[in-house]
């Protein structure tokens, strides 16, 4: 049995470790357009053990100026979270959404932001365990009591101010949004049109393929074209607001390519100012 997961992991392998004491699975299911359905889904039906973590009360802090749509936690508020949870920072966690990972991809990345080593997204998803025919429960569990305490690297989790001297440095900010929004041709979230100028576009589901996540040697090839000999230290992730850019940090640590940044208030956030240029097009 894998003893340690920190990228992936698959359906038939959590599977077989649901009953180890140490290992904790979350159920990030979520809608933006209904922030409840994710917790009426799991009351359904979910991986069993599983718990709720709700994107806008748990992986989300409150709503700030500059901080964009789902602000990043404090990190005293989320110790607390995880402690409820039963995590502490030996303990497994296991993190699934409806499929393709991106809601997951936002609690592997607060944790690893923490320093937890021992987290992974389930590949594919509720899609892919349902497909697997993976037992279900419905309910809610009774999680066990843990005990957290850290503090979030910093130095990867940039505001707008961070993001645009990364951009003066020669850095990379790559935008993870529909490439529709990107070019400002539609916005069906934000009051504001358009991308970061300097900021090029790839959709997170480009880290996708049938569902699943890439191979790591093909994100891997991937990433370092759109690098361009850059260190992923240099490269900093961004989208609507701090959510789906979590799935590039995510695939490019599948990929071998750790350190990336996060440009946590994203679009959203760096619109809050009217004075910030804003770019449409490709570039």
């Amino acid at each position: 049995m894998t003893l340690h997961w920190n990228t992936l992991v698959s359906a038939e392998a959590l599977a077989a470790a649901l009953h180890a004491p140490d290992l904790v699975v979350l159920d990030c299911r979520a809608s933006l357009a209904d922030p409840d359905a994710g917790e009426r889904a799991h009351r359904a039906a979910h991986v069993p053990g599983a718990l709720h973590a709700h994107l806008e009360r748990d992986l989300s802090g409150p709503r700030r100026p500059g901080q964009g749509r789902h602000p990043w936690p404090e990190p005293g508020t989320f110790n607390a979270r995880l402690a409820d949870w039963g995590i502490s920072p030996a303990t497994r966690v296991v993190a699934y959404d409806a499929g393709d990972g991106a809601f997951a991809a936002r609690l592997w990345c607060l944790l690893r932001m923490l320093g937890h080593g021992a987290v992974a997204v389930l590949d594919g998803g509720w899609t892919r365990w349902l497909a697997a025919d993976q037992p279900v429960e419905a309910g809610v569990p009774t999680p066990r009591r843990g005990a957290y305490s850290a503090a979030f690297d910093r130095s990867r989790l940039l505001d707008a101010e961070g993001s645009r001297r990364q951009l003066e440095r020669g850095g990379l900010l790559i935008d993870a949004r529909a490439p529709e929004r990107f070019r400002g041709e539609v916005e069906p979230i934000d009051p504001v049109a358009g991308h970061v100028p300097g900021a090029i576009n790839r959709p997170y589901a480009a880290n996708l393929s049938g569902g699943r996540f890439k191979p790591a040697p093909q994100l891997r090839a991937e990433f370092d074209a759109l690098m361009g000999g850059r260190a992923p230290g240099e490269v900093v992730a961004m989208c609507g607001s701090g959510v789906t850019a979590c799935h590039h940090l995510l695939a490019m640590e599948h990929a071998g390519l750790s350190g990336a940044k996060l440009y946590t208030g994203s679009w959203s956030g760096w619109i809050d100012d009217p004075a910030r240029p804003v770019a449409t097009g490709e570039t």
